[in-house]
């Protein structure tokens, strides 16, 4: 039982969710998830996250131990005490895993004509990352792919964001658009309010990446000029415009409808 709050156990998964998390994780190759819903995904998965350590209050363990083996997870207790200096949640729910960044290149997604990628540019709400990539695994996406500058995908907010579904999906991130418009097989298209075509009239046959760009502004001065097709949802209403998040989902709907039809 780990009772001090001085443990190297807590120093740990305090570095790894701290303000400057993004580069302990990167170094380690690993992240922070919490709760039962992410250890019920991680126990299950066979291509996603892994878990390498795995933290229980008394209750918790009760839980959790009728849902898999234990004796196969590198598993301690702690107490309630530990767990709330542990934990970035107001009310704990005992349960804490520090798992293994997936290490692949996006070059393992190999193209078939009928893929569907998600591209993040500059994104930097969390809150906004966690529930597109939600999104995406509900509507079949492929993957999600993130440009330099975007918030870190593994990073407490948007683990928590993502509902469990970062164990579903691949995640690339740091990737150049430039590097995905070099490849003639990808058609790429953002969204914008000032696009030329409506989606809903859209239909694009092969593989797509539909990009979003940050949330204030939009794809930067540079990326709009490398002709990308631009297209906008219409809007009957009288907003003024939606939530990026709420936009990725319109979006995605078309895209998994016209891979339907």
């Amino acid at each position: 039982m780990i009772e001090s709050l001085n443990s190297p156990h807590v120093a740990r998964v305090k570095a790894l969710i701290s303000s400057r998390g993004v580069k302990e994780r990167k170094a380690a190759g690993e992240f922070v998830a919490e709760g039962l819903q992410c250890f019920r995904e991680a126990v299950v998965s066979k291509n996603g996250p892994q878990i390498q350590s795995l933290y229980l209050t008394p209750s918790a363990r009760v839980k959790v131990d009728e849902l898999t083996d234990l004796s196969l997870i590198n598993s301690f207790d702690v107490t309630d005490e530990v767990m709330r200096a542990m934990s970035q949640t107001i009310t704990p729910q005992g349960i804490l895993a520090i798992c293994a960044i997936p290490q692949s290149e996006i070059d393992s997604l190999p193209l078939n004509g009928k893929r569907r990628f998600i591209y993040l540019s500059e994104v930097q709400d969390p809150g906004n990352a966690g529930t597109i990539l939600r999104s995406a695994d509900a509507f079949g996406m492929d993957a999600v792919i993130t440009s330099p500058g975007s918030v870190d995908m593994y990073s407490p907010k948007v683990v928590r964001s993502t509902a469990g579904s970062l164990w579903h999906i691949p995640v690339f991130q740091g990737v150049a658009l430039t590097d995905l418009l070099a490849d003639p097989q990808l058609h790429c298209f953002s969204l914008g309010a000032d696009g030329t075509q409506s989606l809903s009239s859209m239909s694009v046959i092969g593989d797509i990446v539909a990009i979003f760009g940050n949330e204030a502004r939009g794809l930067s001065t540079a990326q709009s000029t490398l002709g990308i097709n631009t297209v906008s949802i219409p809007m009957p209403g009288d907003a003024e415009s939606l939530n990026l998040s709420a936009a990725a989902s319109i979006v995605m709907y078309h895209l998994a409808n016209m891979q339907a039809s």
